[in-house]
């Protein structure tokens, strides 16, 4: 998933903000936990919840560990799962921090072209480390290549057209923008005819934004069965992003903790209703990031940054989430290294021995010995304040 701002600063740089209990008591303002920690819970799927959880059902055998297998995998095409929620929270938090990070480099003397330039240095980065996660980049072969592919580019794509939208526009505008590029990504996807297929076609192989990105990419097109589709799409991603933005400046109001955890919750209710009622005109397609996607997952994302702030910076439950902090801390560095270096295999040479002891069990205890390994170096790295930045 998704990574901006210094990655310090724009995917792990943190929102400064008072607690109701610290403005009672003139406390100075601290760092948001809850955004480190819903940034980890969605990263700990990536690196290996995924499969601890999955692994369950060799375990069990039960209806319930069936659907929780089943949550853990994509639709196919149209539709919603738990595992379609990972991708567009990543964008979603890279906007949550954006308005916090952007002033905070305006505040410091920063220009808007000093800051612009910075923007599209990143952007370009995480171009590029997307092509190397998920692009085959370092394969050096032009027959494996995909230039367009990763969750990294998307967001790179979502930041800096949000970027523009929130340098140039007021808050009230920020959200017509965002508005207006979800029904304007609708239009031009139902009215724009395809050669050979026609409009309003939202087939994986007829629809106007895969077209244009084989039009545009030929045979370096994004490889997955069916393909998602980006170029068009950037349109949408900077919708998540904004989302996201949203959000961020509620959490930076000066409304007590309580209102804005209220807020965030009909935020993220009317985001799902909207989305659902969009649907049967404009269906829910993550390959495709349409709208009533965009809207409904982003839904989700207000619900889960309304639950992890509620618990965690409201009422003061900050124990239980060391964990994802730890993971969230340093997002963008076990992403990539999760896509570089098997951590399975590495746990594995600690137990592949327990395989003829341990039955069914084997599969838990293999994806558990390979996250470890993972976490255990994050927590090295936060143990030393070690922050991988860009």
């Amino acid at each position: 998933m998704c990574l901006n701002e210094d990655e310090r600063e724009l995917i792990m740089d943190e929102m400064q903000t008072k607690s109701p209990e610290d403005k009672q008591q003139g406390k100075p303002a601290g760092r948001v936990m809850s955004i480190d920690a819903l940034r980890g819970f969605d990263m700990f799927w990536i690196i290996g919840g995924e499969r601890i959880f999955a692994s369950l059902h060799n375990v069990f055998d039960r209806p319930a560990t069936a659907w929780i297998r089943t949550q853990l995998t994509h639709v196919k095409w149209e539709g919603f799962r738990f595992e379609d929620l990972i991708m567009p929270l990543f964008l979603f938090i890279v906007g949550v921090v954006m308005p916090y990070s952007f002033d905070k480099r305006l505040d410091a003397g920063d220009g808007k072209m000093r800051l612009y330039l910075h923007i599209l240095r990143r952007t370009v980065i995480l171009f590029v480390l997307g092509m190397i996660a998920q692009g085959n980049l370092l394969e050096y072969d032009l027959s494996k290549l995909h230039i367009y592919s990763n969750t990294l580019q998307a967001i790179a794509a979502g930041y800096i057209i949000a970027t523009i939208i929130m340098l140039n526009l007021g808050i009230r505008w920020q959200i017509a923008a965002t508005g207006i590029l979800l029904v304007l990504f609708w239009v031009l996807m139902m009215l724009v005819p395809v050669p050979g297929y026609g409009a309003g076609v939202l087939t994986p192989d007829g629809n106007l934004a895969i077209y244009i990105d084989r039009v545009i990419f030929g045979r370096f097109i994004d490889g997955t069965d069916p393909p998602y589709t980006w170029m068009l799409s950037g349109m949408t991603f900077a919708c998540t992003v904004m989302l996201g933005v949203m959000a961020g400046h509620l959490l930076r109001s000066d409304k007590v903790g309580i209102r804005k955890v209220l807020w965030l919750l009909a935020a993220g209710g009317g985001c799902i209703v909207a989305g659902l009622l969009w649907s049967p005109f404009f269906p829910i397609i993550k390959h495709l990031w349409t709208s009533s996607f965009v809207l409904f997952s982003g839904g989700l994302c207000f619900m889960l940054l309304a639950l992890f702030y509620l618990v965690i910076d409201v009422l003061g439950f900050r124990i239980w989430a060391f964990g994802f902090v730890v993971i969230g801390t340093n997002a963008i560095a076990v992403y990539m290294a999760t896509h570089l270096i098997n951590f399975r295999n590495i746990g594995g040479v600690f137990v592949e021995g327990l395989e003829k002891y341990a039955g069914n069990w084997y599969p838990l205890i293999y994806a558990l010995a390979g996250f470890a390994v993972v976490w255990l170096i994050l927590w090295w790295m936060y143990r030393k304040k070690t922050f991988i930045k860009i």
